[in-house]
């Protein structure tokens, strides 16, 4: 009886459910296209990798351990004697000595841009060399041959407008040497998103390493006699020390590691998506039902008066509930197949090639099932309790139920305490003592208590905004006003889902914006530099300095080079960190904020390390550090300044004149400079002297030159980045939001019937009529962007003063941007509002005040 109730009542209301149906597919799809395309796209790189390995790998070991690509950094080579130790390994069939660099650029002369794959990263150059696993086949042409030929693959051919017999340049320490593309190579299977070039052995060795007989890796094949961890015990036996062994495991393995720091950044965005779809979709959820429950009010009563008890109501609300879930949990996963199959798109778009055949496990289906119907049920179990709490007469009478006044003293009395709770820990945060977790709860908490008392604020709020509205709009504002106090409940909830994507919104407008002036605020103190050039992974060459220096107008020009080192203070303490060696006239170029010591010294003497290192280790000036910059290379230099901690440019920062660098490490093992600060000469046009030396770079594409001003917009650039990123997420919960009030505003349109009926029967026209709903629909929508905005700022404002001595120093509050947030508030509204304002002007009169 219970299911089949319930079962009759989910039918009948099945249309006032369909945007309940659509917030529960949108989390769901999130979720499960997410773990689709993370399993997809594992086992795609798992095969391109096991495939691809060769059964050993042999390489050098670096001097120190870096993460990622150092910039400038020189390929480290292997003699060719160590290629025949290895084919003379038991076990071994063959073995090939094979050469790979990042330190050189593939230039295209037609456009004089640097040729590469769609995402934009460098491409690996090296040399062909068939073996039985490569991931690559000749496709056109042929493989290159003699000094003058390059085969490319064909992605890198496709982005760059490249073919068979077109000129190509490689710019490396070298120099630079020009090639003609003999052939184009297709990947066998996925191209993780690089880009190739290939030259024949001899060339390669010439022209990319600057030696004969050298390689930069060996791989090893075994003929299936001894297991692969033979092979490489028997290898690091006979290669001795400084070689890097890996069997085809461990390298599939370390390949698994770079592309899976990727795929999980991307998983766990897209989680991201779906955890703000489920919070507001919970919003929706709870006030559709809460909703039907009111509508349905003599329908439970009369259910109790025929012997329903509440259990039998309660759960008669849950199992429509449990319906909704199963069906929209079911449409969400087969929808998450869709946002798979875009999410593969896109990585293609950017150059990652991914398997278009969709690969799950139970994973997708337990977690879509578990997601969606947890949510649903969560949510409808407070309207289901308030259906069961209904007793029969006062449900047959349709008063409301009872205890109303009390729950609302409650919902007061508890949403001040949080409220107040959180506001004192964001205050603490904010008055420099406090510490991130206590901001974190601050924000929480206040969170919380705002959306507890959304219903109680919602009655004086909206009688605030709403006062104008009788005398802009007649009788069609007043009504509007009214509607939205009267059930400040469905009116709280409705505004909470636009309260939090709002509030999260002000709440990184006010950090970004602040990061953004107190970075500018400190290059414009700190940076004395007035140009600054940069290149991409393959480093910058002393022919580049040279034309950079002979530029019309400039003063000096200033080296920068990063080593990889470890840094061991007096305490004993050891640790790796990046040491930043700079020409004498940096201290031109930048000024240090010195907390004790001198900026001079530091570059000309010893080094110099920030406030929080020399706090940790007890430093003064003077004291002694030990660096070690690997291969034997040691020194022990003085501490000759301490920079003030909060300075973006400087903290975590360890800078070193590179003549001291030069007594420790030998000028052929010297890294490339990863960059130059120019400065313009006394009385020379700073933009003139720009131009000049652009065009003095203007041989090295590779290369991107850049003012204080440019200097400071690609940081205004790269803060934008994570909030559009932000923007785009918080985006789905606006349009979750906007389904809510339509939902809202759809069902309260069914709920007064009657009374709009009575409305037109006394003279309120259609027209009138829409424009109540519309203004209803437009206060609640503000109403809820108040309370964002609101809470936002004083997240946004906590933060800033909490991270003040972490470079936030000045507090920025994006005005513009939050009365535009305000202003598509009402938009957001309007918008929603159309569909049941439509429907509400279509009602026939006598049939509306005829429904009961």
């Amino acid at each position: 009886m219970l299911l089949k109730t319930s079962l009759r009542n989910f039918l009948a209301h099945k249309g006032r459910l369909v945007l309940s149906l659509v917030a529960v597919v949108l989390s769901v799809a999130f979720v499960a296209g997410t773990l689709v395309f993370s399993t997809t796209a594992s086992k795609t790189f798992d095969r391109l990798f096991s495939s691809t390995a060769p059964d050993v790998l042999i390489t050098r070991t670096p001097a120190k351990e870096v993460a990622g690509t150092q910039q400038g950094a020189k390929p480290l080579t292997l003699p060719a004697a160590s290629v025949r130790k290895v084919t003379g390994l038991s076990g071994v069939k063959s073995a090939a000595g094979q050469i790979s660099v990042t330190n050189a650029t593939l230039i295209n002369p037609k456009t004089d841009k640097a040729a590469g794959p769609v995402g934009g990263s460098s491409t690996t150059i090296g040399a062909w060399v068939p073996v039985p696993r490569s991931p690559m086949e000749v496709t056109s042409g042929k493989a290159p041959s003699g000094s003058g030929q390059m085969m490319i693959d064909a992605d890198t051919a496709d982005h760059s407008d490249l073919g068979i017999g077109d000129r190509v340049q490689v710019i490396n320490p070298f120099g630079t040497f020009d090639y003609t593309i003999s052939g184009i190579a297709t990947f066998k299977g996925t191209n993780p998103g690089s880009g190739l070039a290939y030259l024949d052995v001899p060339t390669a060795q010439k022209d990319l390493l600057g030696a004969s007989d050298v390689y930069t890796s060996i791989s090893a094949f075994g003929d299936g006699t001894v297991s692969d961890s033979r092979i490489k015990s028997e290898a690091t036996a006979a290669l001795g020390k400084g070689f890097d062994v890996k069997t085809a495991d461990e390298q599939t393995a370390d390949g698994e590691k770079d592309v899976g720091s990727y795929l999980t950044f991307m998983k766990y965005l897209m989680l991201g998506f779906a955890g703000i779809s489920l919070l507001v979709g919970g919003f929706l959820i709870v006030n559709t039902f809460s909703m039907l429950v009111a509508q349905r009010t003599r329908e439970i009563g009369l259910l109790r008066a025929l012997g329903g008890s509440r259990r039998q109501v309660n759960l008669s609300v849950l199992v429509e509930a449990l319906l909704l879930a199963a069906i929209g949990s079911t449409l969400g996963m087969l929808a998450g197949l869709g946002v798979a199959q875009l999410l593969i798109a896109l990585m293609s778009r950017a150059g990652m090639k991914i398997s278009s055949s969709l690969e799950f496990d139970a994973s997708v289906p337990i977690a879509s099932y578990a997601v969606g119907i947890v949510v649903t049920v969560l949510a409808a179990w407070i309207p289901a309790r308030r259906a069961g709490r209904f007793s029969p007469m006062a449900a047959l009478r349709e008063h409301g139920t009872p205890g109303d006044r009390a729950t609302t003293r409650i919902r007061a009395g508890s949403g001040l305490l949080l409220s107040l709770l959180g506001g004192v820990l964001l205050a603490y945060g904010a008055s420099g003592t406090g510490s991130s977790p206590a901001v974190g709860a601050g924000v929480v908490l206040t969170l919380i208590g705002f959306v507890v008392l959304g219903p109680v604020l919602a009655t004086g709020v909206i009688r605030g905004l709403g006062a104008a509205l009788p005398a802009m709009f007649g009788p069609s504002g007043k009504l509007a006003q009214r509607n939205a106090m009267r059930n400040p409940r469905r009116t709280g909830a409705t505004a909470a889902a636009l309260m939090i994507g709002l509030a999260v919104v002000t709440g990184v407008s006010v950090i970004s914006s602040s990061m953004v002036r107190s970075t500018n605020a400190q290059i414009d103190d700190a940076l004395g530099a007035d140009y600054l050039v940069q290149g991409d992974q393959t480093g910058l060459t002393p022919a580049m300095l040279k034309a950079a220096e002979t530029a019309e107008g400039i003063a000096h020009i200033t080296e920068e080079k990063h080593l990889p080192a470890t840094l061991t203070a007096p305490d004993g303490d050891s640790n790796d960190y990046t040491v930043v060696a700079v020409s004498k006239s940096f201290t031109k170029d930048f000024h240090f904020p010195v907390k004790d010591g001198n900026g001079d010294n530091a570059i000309s003497r010893g080094i110099s390390v920030d406030e929080d290192y020399a706090d940790l280790h007890h430093l003064r000036i003077g004291d002694k550090i030990e660096i070690d910059y690997g291969n034997g290379h040691k020194q022990s230099v003085p501490v000759e300044v301490i920079t003030t901690a909060g300075s973006t440019l400087f903290d975590k920062q360890f800078y070193i004149g590179i003549p001291t660098v030069a007594r420790a490490i030998p000028a052929a093992e010297m890294p490339a400079d990863t960059g130059f600060y120019g400065a313009a000469a006394s009385g020379a046009d700073k933009d003139k002297t720009y131009d000049a030396l652009q065009k003095a770079l203007h041989a090295y594409p590779q290369l991107t030159v850049q003012d204080q001003a440019g200097f400071k917009a690609l940081y205004l650039h790269q803060v934008n980045t994570l909030l559009y990123l932000v923007y785009a997420l918080l985006g789905l919960s606006i349009i979750v939001a906007v389904l809510g009030v339509i939902n809202t505003l759809a069902l309260s349109v069914v709920e007064r019937t009657r009374e709009i009926g009575l409305l037109r029967a006394i003279g309120l026209s259609r027209r009138q009529l829409r424009r109540m709903i519309r203004l209803e629909s437009v206060v609640i929508a503000l109403f809820g962007a108040l309370l964002g905005t609101g809470l936002g700022l004083c997240w946004g404002i906590s933060t800033q003063r909490l991270m003040k001595g972490q470079g936030l120093q000045l507090l920025s509050v994006p005005v513009v941007t939050i009365a535009a947030v305000l202003a598509l508030s009402a938009v957001v509204g309007l918008l929603a509002a159309l569909v049941p304002a439509f429907r509400a002007g279509r009602m026939n009169v006598l049939g509306a005040i005829a429904s009961d």
